[in-house]
């Protein structure tokens, strides 16, 4: 089955195409942070536009690297939540537009089931049940996974997700957007131990998080340093690495908890903030000790992309699920509302 796939949750427009039997054909993806920067944050408005310029030259280019022509696509798969409701209907109108052209099946894919499923494009794929850890700028969820569709939350944040608490920290001490990275970047020359933040709900059983006081932590420091008069580089770097490192330890924790209450020693790390190195190696220094296994994604498809939408959709469009061609996107949809397969 050949797949083409569709994602534009947010301020990245993804395509793809995935076939069942020969894996990834080709994608593409246009990102719109030069167009966001300005503002230090996302413009729903401006993301939808976006899309909408984006979408059709990137299928095309799409095609034309996988060598394929449009009667050859079997089904299409498009992200239908959660993202922002605009940007999610541009994507849905283009695909149900299209599979009604081309007389084949769409299907709305979930967005975080696919970065979830995106190491299963690497060439040594997680096997089931693991644990997941689903870590962006959105979503900071520990997910205990039994096959596609079988979900069972352990433990969510309450307030900020992990990816969110970096971009806000990064705008606070003037970096520009997007700010996980910045932060990433900076923490490389910082020097540890200068500065301490809390580890959130460590200090407590259970598996949820929280990080609006991290920030709180961050932000404090940041103005008693400005008040100092010593708002520099290198106390920016000693920050960053602060930061990082408050967030690494706590997921790691958070983590360990996890794979020993559901029994595992298998786990997937996804979404956008799975790419940062330190959150890696911590990781995988932890499951070395457990002697388990931890799986990712590679850089490009940690982000939001068009492929993990495909290979998603292409498992479900498989078991025989498709839609009608009613357009309809979800802005907020837990993961466990999921049918299995």
């Amino acid at each position: 089955m050949l797949v083409l796939g569709l994602e534009t949750s947010c301020d990245e427009t993804g395509v793809a195409l995935y076939d069942s039997e020969r894996g990834l054909l080709a994608d593409a993806l246009f990102s719109q942070i030069d167009l966001h920067r300005a503002y230090g944050g996302v413009v729903p408005e401006l993301a939808s536009r976006d899309h909408v310029k984006r979408m059709l030259p990137l299928i095309r280019q799409v095609l034309d690297d996988a060598g394929c022509v449009a009667t050859e696509i079997d089904a299409i798969a498009y992200t239908a939540g959660p993202g922002l409701v605009g940007a999610l209907l541009v994507g849905a109108s283009c695909a149900q537009a299209l599979a009604f052209a081309w007389g084949v099946p769409a299907l709305g894919v979930h967005h975080m089931e696919g970065h979830l499923l995106a190491p299963m494009l690497e060439k040594t794929p997680p096997q089931f049940p693991f644990v997941a850890l689903l870590v962006s700028g959105g979503h900071t969820q520990l997910v205990q996974v039994d096959g596609i569709g079988q979900y069972t939350l352990l433990g969510e944040s309450l307030d900020d997700a992990a990816g969110e608490a970096f971009d806000k920290t990064a705008k606070m001490m003037g970096l520009n957007y997007p700010g996980g990275p910045e932060i990433a970047r900076l923490a490389e020359r910082g020097v540890a131990g200068r500065y301490t933040f809390p580890r959130p709900m460590c200090d407590r059983p259970g598996l949820m998080f929280s990080f609006s006081g991290l920030k709180t932590s961050a932000l404090n420091t940041w103005q008693h340093c400005v008040s100092a008069g010593d708002d520099s580089e290198k106390a920016r770097c000693d920050i960053a690495l602060a930061f990082q490192q408050a967030v690494v330890e706590t997921l790691t924790i958070k983590c360990k908890r996890a794979l020993k209450q559901a029994g595992m020693k298998r786990l997937v790390i996804a979404g956008g903030v799975s790419a940062n190195k330190a959150l890696r190696a911590s990781l995988e220094k932890m499951l070395g000790d457990m002697k388990g296994d931890v799986f990712y994604a590679r850089p490009e498809f940690c982000t939001d992309n068009g492929a993990m939408i495909a290979y998603a959709g292409c498992q479900r469009l498989q078991a025989g699920q498709h839609e009608s061609l009613a357009i309809s996107v979800q802005a907020r949809w837990p993961m466990e509302q999921l049918p299995p397969l």
